[in-house]
């Protein structure tokens, strides 16, 4: 006889932060606009980089470095106390990571900072840092945690300060654009939703090399004339600059891996340099003191 009785088990700290982004992310009037764009030549060259770059470091960059030229990429409006839009100086990308915690598949939320002014190598690498270093030693993942264990009401003001008042704080909290995608399983989100302005995803790459990108974004701030310029923009980017940076990959023997727990935590203490310019926000516990800026 099977046992009529269900169970009742705890919501985990980083489900609950979920919770609270798919809360904010309801309030976006987002609209997807889409485009399909042929990779087959980057994929040819990508296949042979030393290191290997993920589609997810490719894109974050191509994207980046449209950014830098247009603003309105890494906008965000500011309701209170008034209504304002705030242009962050350059762009952190926030990457849905992954990650299995006590036996539980959480997602935590990697921070690159100024992607366009990094190499692809080394955005690799601090991805790799992002899906294999112990989440304790992650800042982000460690007050993720923490704040995910407050209750509802304190992470909930805690969400509506961070997106309404501080252009910067926002930026620096939250990241100025997501990217997302189940393209490597074969799937394709068709509507993400995100607090942020703008959300780049992706779908899996054909047999003949075509790829479907798409940048969701919040119609209060920007058009969908405005992001289908920036779609082909981005198609331009990866066709030249990121074409170029991964064709030098592939004549490079240098390649880079994080092998020991000294080599990781080199990695960490170089992407949390306080200069806005250098990497994503991992910190190590044992460079807090030495740190000038938060990165939060």
């Amino acid at each position: 006889m099977h046992d009529t009785r269900g169970r009742y088990f705890a919501v985990s700290p980083s489900r609950r932060i979920i919770m609270d982004l798919m809360h904010e992310a309801r309030q976006v009037p987002s609209i997807p606009v889409q485009r399909r764009i042929d990779v087959r030549e980057i994929e040819e060259i990508r296949r042979r980089t030393d290191p290997k770059i993920s589609w997810f470091v490719i894109f974050m960059k191509a994207f980046a470095i449209v950014a830098e030229q247009n603003p309105q990429l890494r906008r965000s409006l500011i309701k209170y106390p008034w209504y304002r839009f705030y242009d962050h100086p350059f762009s952190i990308c926030s990457l849905a990571v992954e990650r299995d915690l006590e036996g539980e598949p959480s997602l935590f939320f990697a921070h690159f900072r100024a992607p366009e002014e990094q190499s692809l190598a080394e955005l690799q690498e601090a991805l790799g840092v992002y899906k294999n270093a112990p989440i304790q030693e992650v800042g982000l993942y460690r007050r993720a945690l923490k704040i995910g264990r407050m209750p509802i009401l304190v992470r909930r003001l805690l969400w509506w300060m961070t997106l309404n008042f501080s252009g910067e704080k926002r930026a620096k909290r939250l990241g100025t654009f997501g990217i997302t995608s189940y393209g490597a399983l074969g799937a394709e989100s068709l509507h993400p939703i995100s607090p942020l302005t703008c959300t780049f995803n992706f779908g899996p790459i054909s047999s003949e090399g075509k790829v479907l990108i798409k940048i969701i974004y919040d119609h209060r701030t920007l058009d969908g004339s405005e992001v289908a310029r920036r779609l082909r923009d981005i198609e331009d980017a990866l066709h030249s600059t990121i074409r170029q940076e991964l064709v030098a990959l592939t004549e490079s023997t240098d390649g880079q891996s994080i092998r020991t727990a000294a080599d990781q935590r080199a990695v960490i203490l170089r992407q949390d340099s306080p200069h806005p310019h250098r990497g994503p926000s991992i910190e190590d516990p044992v460079a807090k003191p030495a740190r000038t800026t938060s990165d939060r």
